[in-house]
């Protein structure tokens, strides 16, 4: 698509293009103190020019012209933070989607699992749920187009399009002897960005998984659906969890919109400050709350990023909410869209986030490719600056939000790790569910369960082995390399004698994760027939969701947190 984008251009416009977009793209006014820096990027543009007419016209092999520009517009962004980037049309496009939170498809999410694209999630009344498709069925074609060895961002571009056209999937189903075509008419899809809401018995959990235009009236309904729910119950909802975990961000304004549904109006929530010290910027909330005063935890991670920190951050200096989970990722720099000819656009970091206190979310990350420091020598996230909070309460700067009380997340153990990377629990729950119309009533028998698995990857050639063994192969494969004969019959000698060990090394992990193996595995099953089903019950077994019913159920531990 880059190609197609500048090839109406002569040579001789594209430096002009340049110094349009330095001086109007960018919105910057000359003045009599930035007369020299701009003479310095003028002729560093004609200089760039220069280079690169020299070298279409008199390179040795022909040159695309459009392709050698794109590459000089991305070697200069290359120099600068990842978030500042060049996006040609379909990228802007797909920018344009993620903030809608909107597009034209079938409404399916797929994944590359095993060498295959698999559907992993159906939408609910979207062409693809109502023609019949299902998680864990196999695309193996779109249109003519023969998915094998595709990426999988090209997949999802074949089965984009425009609203009202069709698309044509062939899908394998285990245990489905042929193939099935499946003519779907493409509409829009919208994608809440509340990925699921419940009530756990009355306290309402609300998973948030973007902030994008329509995020906080998706909250919002969802909270008064929930409301609603418990009255049915006979009971209220007296507190929420907010869960921004995975959330990498989104819209600047959306965050301060979500944020208030909980604080007061006129709640200062966020400010950006850019390179000119006086371009500071304060948000502010413009609406009274919709959750007035009832208790509040809000979850992060190490992947709630940008939109998911505002909100965190504010809630914990305004001590509105308490904050459990992980340290945050760190991404405290704003990126401005400056519309391109062409249907392109740039992506251009312009300001920091700062928290009501004055904290500088963004931490310094090591950044492949980019050798521009961001963050000045004050505030490079290394030091442990004592911040304090409404109430008083001390918070530490260092990049991120730190929260009020940290709980490690479940982690995978070794060997489910494997399975789950070779994408065995998944592939077994397809061929459970093409078994089984539908799942027991009385709950699956696991120790049958387990055996039948344990004889599936058996047929499906499964090898699991443990880190001595791999190192091992790993120092076999190098000296081999290096043709040590010798050393590496020493090797195949030492692996012999250490078989049985790692055998009963082996097996000893398995056991340790039999009962968590069980459980993921009925939970990949229960997703293949009710999505929400299945992502409730792991809900139920998370042990940061787990920390904060109980904070939220414990009133004077709350407060204590609080107001210390």
């Amino acid at each position: 698509m880059k190609l197609d984008l500048v090839r109406g251009l002569s040579q001789k416009m594209i430096p002009i293009f340049v110094i349009l977009l330095v001086f109007t793209g960018t919105g910057l006014k000359p003045t009599e103190s930035s007369d020299a820096e701009y003479f310095s990027i003028a002729r560093n543009i004609e200089l760039l020019g220069d280079v690169y007419r020299g070298v279409s016209d008199n390179y040795v092999d022909d040159i695309d012209p459009a392709e050698f520009m794109y590459a000089g517009i991305d070697g200069m962004l290359e120099t600068l933070d990842p978030y500042t980037v060049f996006l040609d049309k379909e990228e802007s496009l797909e920018l344009g989607e993620l903030t809608r939170g909107q597009y034209a498809g079938v409404g399916i999410r797929i994944s590359e699992i095993a060498g295959g694209v698999y559907i992993v999630s159906v939408f609910d009344g979207a062409p693809a749920s109502l023609a019949g498709l299902r998680v864990g069925d196999r695309i193996v074609k779109v249109d003519k187009h023969r998915i094998e060895g595709k990426e999988l961002d090209e997949v999802k571009d074949f089965i984009k399009g425009p609203a009202g056209s069709e698309v044509v999937l062939s899908v394998e189903r285990y245990g489905r002897k042929r193939n099935k075509r499946y003519t779907l008419t493409r509409q829009e899809v919208r994608v809440n960005s509340i990925r699921y809401a419940g009530l756990f018995g009355t306290i309402g959990y609300f998973e948030m998984s973007s902030f994008g235009n329509r995020s906080a009236d998706e909250l919002t309904r969802a909270i008064n659906d929930m409301h609603a729910a418990a009255r049915l119950a006979n009971r209220s909802m007296n507190a929420v969890i907010l869960d921004l975990r995975n959330n990498p961000g989104g819209l600047l304004d959306v965050a301060v919109d979500v944020t208030g549904l909980f604080v007061g109006k006129g709640s200062q929530v966020v400010s950006t400050r850019g390179r000119d010290p006086e371009s500071e910027v304060g948000y502010r909330t413009t609406k009274e709350p919709v959750v007035k005063g009832l208790p509040l935890a809000v979850l992060i991670n190490g992947n709630s990023a940008s939109a998911s920190e505002i909100v965190a951050g504010a809630i914990q200096e305004l001590d509105r909410g308490v904050v459990i989970g992980d340290r945050s990722f760190g991404k405290g720099l704003v990126q401005s869209v400056v519309r391109l000819p062409f249907d392109c656009a740039l992506k251009m970091t312009t300001a920091k986030y700062y928290t009501p206190s004055g904290r500088l979310i963004q931490k310094e990350h090591d950044w492949a490719g980019g050798t521009r420091k961001v963050l000045h020598e004050e505030e490079n996230g290394k030091d442990e600056t004592v911040y304090y909070t409404l109430n008083k309460r001390k918070v530490y700067g260092g990049g991120g939000i730190l929260p009020d009380i940290e709980v490690d997340a479940a982690r995978f153990g070794d060997y489910e790790a494997s399975l789950r990377k070779d994408g065995m629990l998944f592939r077994y729950a397809n061929k459970y569910r093409a078994s089984n119309e539908r799942l027991p009533q009385a709950g699956i028998d696991r120790k049958f369960l387990m055996q039948d698995f344990d004889s599936f990857l058996k047929k499906e050639g499964f090898s699991y082995q443990t880190e001595p063994v791999f190192l091992l192969e790993e120092v076999k494969r190098v000296i081999e390399e290096e043709s040590e004969e010798n050393a590496s019959a020493t090797i195949d000698t030492l692996m012999a004698s250490l078989h049985n060990e790692m055998e009963r090394l082996a097996a000893q992990e398995r056991s340790s994760e039999s009962e968590t193996i069980a459980l993921a595995l009925e939970q990949e099953i229960m997703r293949h027939y009710n999505e929400d089903a299945a992502r409730r019950s792991m809900i139920e077994g998370d042990p940061v969701v787990k920390e904060a019913l109980a904070i939220l159920k414990d009133s004077k531990k709350y407060r204590n947190i609080l107001s210390p």
